[in-house]
């Protein structure tokens, strides 16, 4: 059974919250922090993207960006704009984009549940972004950032979920990206712990690396000699399964060796192909849109040759019908032809790719369902890289959790 494990946070006073709070740090580059940050001292982006206080061209796993990083938490926790809960605790996290709404609980996970498959996963991990990650949460004795995980939902949780929200909130605030994040501590939160006893699984949705460095840093904490102790816990939070958003992760391809009449007129050959479609999203599963010298067109995908829960996804057949055999993109983990957009982007930013020269063709997904990523979690098996974007994103520096 699954453990919800209240904790003493960290936390930003109301009144900076929205200064301080950023975007995680996996979902921009170095660059791109850097711009986010500028003018913006208390932003949170200079614990979990140290290397923007470092002259540019740094190495960003430099071992000075790494002191940088726990110095920069240091100031930042030990200053007026942070204070400290004095019991552990859990919080409701609303996130709301648009007319979705989600609600969540903030709390710590077990270290032991995630390596024994409590919590499953359905990524597979890069070891050099291990090594980036557990390298910040040894050195800045932290997890600065939190994951997000699903699990089935159940009643009596939403029944203690709406109670804590009948509180007024500790934040609410508009982000820069219009996403509007709204956080209730929770009075009673034995009542919340009691009740997950009786929540089988919990399923990692977005943060694979960070739970596996995690996993690392307490293997590393218990081989120097430390006791069980808060690094045997790491912070995430919880939504339950029909609140999860998914939009698709779209596929650009950067040269191909046919032109797009015969790329198009080989797809004819073994696939159903609509040409000059108005259409540039999927509609239903097991449909693709691909945009070539400005033209949509709708390609369905035939079924997959087995019935593992891998492959039957579209990710999995547009691989097997169409990027091996076609234009010989045999491993889209590694092979640098092949480039992955997130949803959140749009097919403009598709459109704009290919009219630009940066790639020749773009291939608009239908999005990854919830009940894909649990059947293949639980299965034991992992999806292909990039098979899932969820919007909207947690934001960094809210709730920080030291060891």
């Amino acid at each position: 059974m699954a453990t919800l494990y209240p904790f003493r946070a960290y936390r930003p006073v109301p009144e900076k919250v929205d200064q301080i709070a950023s975007v995680p740090y996996d979902v921009i580059n170095s660059t791109e922090a850097r711009a986010l940050a500028e003018g913006k001292p208390l932003s949170f982006l200079h614990v979990v993207r140290p290397e923007i206080d470092l002259p540019e061209g740094t190495d960003k796993h430099a071992p000075e960006v790494y002191e940088k990083g726990a110095e920069n938490l240091r100031r930042f926790l030990e200053g007026e704009h942070f204070t400290r809960e004095e019991e552990p605790s859990l919080y409701v996290y609303r996130l709301k984009m648009g007319k979705h709404v989600q609600d969540g609980l903030f709390g710590c996970v077990s270290v032991a549940e995630y390596d024994d498959d409590t919590i499953l996963k359905h990524e597979k991990t890069r070891q050099d972004k291990e090594d980036d990650r557990t390298r910040h949460i040894l050195t800045q004795q932290a997890h600065a950032e939190p994951v997000m995980m699903t699990y089935r939902g159940q009643s009596d949780i939403n029944r203690l979920i709406e109670e804590a929200k009948a509180q007024a909130p500790l934040y609410d605030f508009v982000a820069e990206d219009g996403v509007r994040h709204t956080v209730w501590k929770v009075a009673n939160p034995g009542a919340l712990v009691e009740a997950f006893e009786n929540v089988e699984k919990l399923y990692i949705a977005d943060g694979h690396h960070r739970c596996k460095a995690s996993s690392r840093a307490a293997e590393e904490m218990r081989a120097k000699g430390a006791k069980d102790g808060e690094f045997e816990f790491f912070p995430a939070v919880l939504f339950a399964m029909d609140q999860m958003n998914i939009l698709p992760y779209n596929r650009v391809v950067r040269r191909m060796a046919l032109s797009p009449e015969d790329f198009l007129a080989r797809l004819e050959r073994d696939l159903e192909v609509e040409r000059d479609v108005v259409r540039a999203i999927p509609d239903e599963p097991g449909t693709v849109c691909m945009y070539l010298k400005g033209r949509w067109h709708r390609v369905r995908l035939p079924e997959s040759r087995t019935d593992s829960p891998v492959d039957r996804l579209d990710v999995s057949r547009l691989s097997e019908y169409v990027l091996a055999p076609v234009l010989g993109i045999e491993d889209v983990r590694r092979d640098p032809n092949i480039d992955f957009v997130g949803g959140i982007r749009g097919t403009k930013a598709l459109e704009k790719m290919v009219d630009e020269g940066a790639a020749m063709l773009a291939i608009s997904m239908y999005p990854t369902s919830i009940r894909d990523l649990v059947d293949v979690s639980d299965a034991g098996l992992l999806m292909p890289p990039k098979s899932t974007w969820f919007e909207p994103k947690l934001r960094s520096g809210l709730l920080v959790h030291v060891f």
